[in-house]
C-alpha cells in the first residue's frame, strides 16, 4: 500500500492490494494519508462520487477508512491488462474538495493453466525425419507476472522432445520435434502428456494427452504464403463481415496435399469472435467485437495436410475505433437552493464527462446556454466547476432549469445533456411599495367611532416572511392632540379607522402618515400619506345675527304711510355655520295674510313693502320670518319682527305701549318657567359638566368674535359685503353688531340708504314715552329741549 501524491487543493493517492481479498479488508487509511481527521470527513460528508469499478470500495467516515466492498477478481476486472487499476474520487462538502483516488490490484495466483482441449490427436508419417515440428498449441492462464505460465513439461518417451515457443506479445506455446523417427510397424500409436506449469506459489499446473498416429509417408509441409497476416475492421461490424484470407500450400501430390485451415490457439473466446473456412482460409467475424475491450486481436492459424503436417501464420486484427459512444456527465455536487445575494464566482455545483471512444471520438466538450448567469470553469480534464456569472434576482426568476450540453469530437458527434434545476431563495432586498405616495379617504362628520375609512394596501416584491408587510401609524399631532387618538390602522389589514366622531366645524381634514414595514430582517419600510377629508352635514341651524332677539326690548321698524311699493323696511341677517349647500340660506314669512303689505326677499332676507300703505292697515305690524337652510333635512331659525305704520312717533306710543306691557307680562311668565325647568333638571345638570367642559374648550379654540360661555354668533365686521351667490347680505346694505356676553345688552346698528327710522322700546317704555311727548310739547310751543330736561 502506497500514497503517491498529494496536492493543495486536489490529492491524488495510489493504493496496492491484492485481489480476492475478503469484504472488508482495509485498503488504507483515507484520512491519514489526506492529512484529514475522522471530524472533517463527517461534517464535509466524504463519499465516493463517481470512478470505475466503485461498487468494489466503501468509504468508512467515522473511522477514515477504505475497505473492500465487494470481492475482487483481477481477471475478470483487467483479463490480461496489467498494471491492474481502477480509479474514483472521493468529494468533501464545506469547503469543496475532490481527492483521485488509484486502487492498484495484484494478481494472486489463483488460476491453473488449462489447455484448449483435454486430448490431442496426431497423425504423424513415418516417413517423417528427425527435426519434423508439430505445433501443439498453448495453455491458458488468466494469472499475470510470475502467477502466469511458465514453461511446458513433456512425458518422456524415445520419439519427441518439447520446444518451447513465445510470440511478441509473450504467449508461450508448445512445439514437438521428432527426435528419432517413427516406425509405425513397432509403434503404429504413442500416448505422451503435456503439462504447463506456472510460477506461482504454490505452483500450480494443468496437462493434455497427446494421442500421436503413425501414418505413412508424407514428407511435405504446407507453407504459408506469409508469416503475419494483418487486418482491420470497423468495431460494431455486422456478423458474417470480411476480415482476411490465409493462403498454403503442400508440395505433395493426391491426399497428402489437401491442405485444411483451423485456429490453433483457443486464447480467450476467439472461436467466439471470429471463425476461419477450414477450406478456403477465409477469416470472418463471427461475434461482436467493440473497440473499448479490446483494440486489436491475435490469431493463430494453422494449415495441416491429410497426412498430419502442419505449419502456422499470425493473423494481427486491428479494431477501428467508431465514435459510437455518447459522453456520460455525472454530477458529483450541486447546491440547490442558492441566495439571491450569492457573490459572482459562487460555486454551484462540480461535474464530470466521460467518454469511452478513443482519439478525437473520446474528446469531450461541455457547454450550457450563454443567456444564463451562470458559466463553467474547467481546471482538469473532463472536471467542470458550474459557478455564477452574474447577479441574481429571485423577483425577476425563481429558479433557473440549467441545462449541460457535452459534445464529442467524433463525425457525426454524439452529445448527451443533464438539465439542473437551481431554485434561488429570497434575500429581503425589497421594501414595500404603495401604488401612490397620496391617498385621499373622505369621511361625513359625526361618524360613529370605529367606522372604517380606507384601505391601505402596500406590494411587497420578496417572498414569504420578506413579503408579509405590516402597517404602522407615525405619530404626529393633529389640533393639538395625538393622531392616534383620531385614527387607527390595523397592523395586517392597512384598514383605517375613525376612533372618534369629526366634527366639520372643529376640524376640515386629518393628515396622517402611515408606515408599511415588511417581516425581513433587518426589516424595509416606506412611508405613504393619507389625507382624510371631513365632509360636512347639516348639523347646525341657522343663527339670527339681526334683528337680535331679546328679551328686555323690542324693536320696531317705522315705516310711513307714504312710502312706496318696494320699500326697504329691514334686512334680516343671518349664517350658517355648516359649508356648502349646508350653509345656503333662504328666507319667507310665515303665516302671511290675504293682503300682505310685506314681503321678504328669499335670498337676501330683505323685508320690502309690497304695495301702497291704506288706512285700513293696522299701526302695529308683527312679522315672523323663517331662516331655512338647504340642507337634507333642513334645518331652520325663526325670528320676530314688529313693525310700526305710522307718519309721525306719537303716533304709535299708544299701540306699542299695550305690545311692551303683553311682552313683559310674557317674560316674566318665561322667567317662572325656566324657574321650574331648572329645579327639575338639576341632576342631569350636574352629569353632563363634563360634557360643557369640553365643549367649552373647544369654544376657546373657535375663531368667533369674543369667545364666550354662550353660543357663539361669527361677527361680521363693519361695511361687510356678501359676494357670494348665495350670501344673505346684498351690497347695498351695511350693519354693525356689536355684542357682549351677554347679549340682552347688545346693540345693533342698521343703516340704509333711505335712512329710515329705527323706534327701540325698552323696559322704561312709560317714561320714555312721557319724556318724547313733553320734548315734542315743548318743540311746539317754541321751547328749546335743554329748558324741558332742565324742567325734569
Amino acid at each position: 500500500m502506497a500514497v503517491c501524491s498529494i496536492s493543495n487543493t486536489n490529492a491524488q493517492i495510489r493504493y496496492s492490494v491484492p485481489e480476492e481479498m475478503k469484504k472488508g479488508s482495509l485498503i488504507g487509511n483515507v484520512a491519514h494519508d489526506l492529512g484529514l481527521d475522522a471530524h472533517r470527513l463527517r461534517s464535509g460528508r466524504a463519499r465516493i462520487v463517481s470512478g470505475d469499478s466503485t461498487e468494489f470500495v466503501e468509504l468508512k467516515t467515522d473511522k477514515g477508512i477504505l475497505v473492500v466492498k465487494e470481492r475482487i477478481d483481477r481477471e475478470e476486472l483487467c483479463a490480461e491488462t496489467t498494471p491492474c487499476s481502477f480509479t474514483f474520487e472521493i468529494i468533501l462538502d464545506n469547503p469543496m474538495e475532490l481527492h483521485h483516488v488509484t486502487v492498484e490490484i495484484l494478481d494472486v495466483n489463483d488460476h491453473y493453466p488449462t489447455f484448449a482441449k483435454n486430448e490431442f490427436y496426431l497423425e504423424i508419417s513415418e516417413a517423417n525425419t528427425a527435426g519434423a515440428r508439430f505445433l501443439l498449441g498453448g495453455a491458458n492462464d488468466p494469472d499475470v507476472g510470475v502467477n502466469a505460465l511458465q514453461h511446458y513439461i513433456l512425458s518422456t518417451n524415445d520419439h519427441f522432445i518439447l520446444n518451447e515457443q513465445s510470440r511478441p506479445d509473450g504467449v508461450k506455446y508448445a512445439e514437438m520435434l521428432l527426435q528419432k523417427p517413427l516406425d509405425r510397424e513397432k509403434h503404429p500409436r504413442l500416448s505422451l502428456t503435456i503439462s504447463a506449469v506456472d510460477g506461482g506459489n504454490p505452483q500450480r499446473s494443468g496437462s493434455m494427452k497427446i494421442e500421436v498416429t503413425v501414418l505413412d509417408a508424407n514428407d511435405n509441409v504446407p507453407v504459408f504464403n506469409q508469416t503475419v497476416y494483418r487486418a482491420a475492421v470497423e468495431e460494431n461490424s455486422l456478423k458474417g463481415s470480411f476480415i482476411t484470407v490465409v493462403n498454403a500450400t503442400d508440395a505433395d501430390s493426391g491426399a497428402n496435399s489437401l491442405i485444411s485451415y483451423s485456429f490453433v490457439n483457443f486464447k480467450g473466446n476467439i472461436n467466439e469472435i471470429f471463425a476461419v473456412d477450414a477450406q478456403t482460409g477465409v477469416i470472418t467475424l463471427s461475434g461482436t467485437i467493440d473497440y473499448e475491450k479490446a483494440k486489436k486481436y491475435e490469431i493463430d492459424v494453422e494449415a495441416k495436410d491429410q497426412g498430419g503436417l502442419g505449419n502456422s501464420a499470425k493473423v494481427i486484427v486491428e479494431i477501428i475505433d467508431v465514435n459510437d459512444n455518447v459522453p456520460v456527465i455525472t454530477v458529483m455536487s450541486f447546491s440547490s437552493p442558492v441566495s439571491e445575494d450569492a457573490m459572482i464566482g459562487t460555486t454551484i455545483g462540480i461535474f464530470s464527462v466521460k467518454d469511452l471512444d478513443a482519439g478525437d471520438n473520446g474528446l469531450v466538450e461541455c457547454s450550457i446556454d450563454k443567456n444564463s448567469p451562470f458559466k463553467l470553469q474547467s481546471s482538469l480534464r473532463n472536471y467542470y466547476t458550474l459557478v455564477t456569472d452574474a447577479a441574481l434576482d429571485r423577483e425577476r426568476v425563481v429558479e433557473y432549469n440549467i441545462t449541460i450540453t457535452a459534445t464529442d469530437s467524433g463525425s457525426p458527434a454524439l452529445s448527451s445533456q443533464k438539465t439542473l434545476t437551481l431554485k434561488v431563495s429570497d434575500v429581503n432586498d425589497n421594501p414595500p411599495r404603495f401604488k401612490n405616495n397620496v391617498y385621499t379617504a373622505y369621511v361625513a362628520e359625526n361618524n360613529s367611532p370605529g367606522l372604517s375609512i380606507f384601505t391601505l394596501s402596500a406590494q411587497d416584491e420578496d417572498w414569504n416572511q420578506n413579503a408579509r408587510v405590516s402597517y404602522l401609524l407615525e405619530e404626529s399631532t393633529v389640533a393639538g392632540s395625538s393622531v392616534s387618538s383620531f385614527i387607527s390602522v390595523n397592523a395586517d389589514t392597512g384598514v383605517v379607522h375613525a376612533l372618534r366622531g369629526f366634527d366639520y366645524e372643529q376640524m376640515k381634514s386629518v393628515r396622517v402618515c402611515v408606515k408599511a414595514q415588511d417581516g425581513g430582517s433587518p426589516p424595509l419600510s416606506s412611508n405613504v400619506t393619507l389625507d382624510i377629508i371631513i365632509q360636512d352635514q347639516n348639523d347646525n341651524a341657522p343663527q339670527v345675527l339681526y334683528p337680535v332677539q331679546t328679551g328686555a326690548s323690542a324693536l320696531a321698524e317705522i315705516v310711513p304711510r307714504a312710502a312706496d311699493v318696494g320699500y326697504l323696511v329691514t334686512k334680516v341677517v343671518a349664517v350658517d355655520v355648516d359649508s356648502g349647500q349646508n350653509a345656503w340660506l333662504s328666507y319667507k314669512l310665515q303665516k302671511a295674510p290675504d293682503r300682505a303689505l310685506f314681503e321678504v326677499g328669499l335670498q337676501n332676507g330683505e323685508i320690502r313693502t309690497v304695495r301702497q300703505v291704506t288706512d285700513k292697515d293696522a299701526v302695529k305690524q308683527k312679522l315672523t320670518v323663517v331662516v331655512e337652510d338647504n340642507g337634507q333635512p333642513s334645518r331652520s331659525a325663526v325670528v320676530s319682527i314688529n313693525v310700526a305704520v305710522a307718519d309721525s312717533f306719537p303716533e304709535v306710543l299708544s299701540e306699542f305701549s299695550d305690545f311692551t306691557h303683553e311682552k313683559q307680562q310674557n317674560e316674566n311668565l318665561t322667567f317662572y318657567l325656566v324657574l321650574a325647568l331648572a329645579a327639575v333638571s338639576f341632576l342631569f345638570i350636574t352629569c353632563v359638566v363634563v360634557i360643557i367642559s369640553v365643549k367649552i374648550y373647544r369654544w376657546r379654540q373657535s375663531r368667533f368674535l369674543y369667545q364666550s360661555n354662550l353660543p357663539v354668533i361669527p361677527y361680521y365686521p363693519p361695511h361687510y359685503a356678501d359676494t357670494g351667490v348665495t350670501g344673505t347680505l346684498p351690497h347695498g346694505y351695511n350693519y354693525e353688531v356689536c355684542m357682549t356676553t351677554d347679549s340682552r345688552k347688545s346693540d345693533c346698528k342698521f343703516s340704509t340708504l333711505g335712512a329710515q327710522s329705527v323706534l327701540v322700546v325698552e323696559p322704561g317704555f312709560s317714561e320714555t314715552m312721557q319724556r318724547a311727548m313733553k320734548e315734542t310739547r315743548v318743540l311746539d310751543n317754541g321751547d328749546s329741549p335743554e329748558m324741558v330736561s332742565a324742567s325734569n
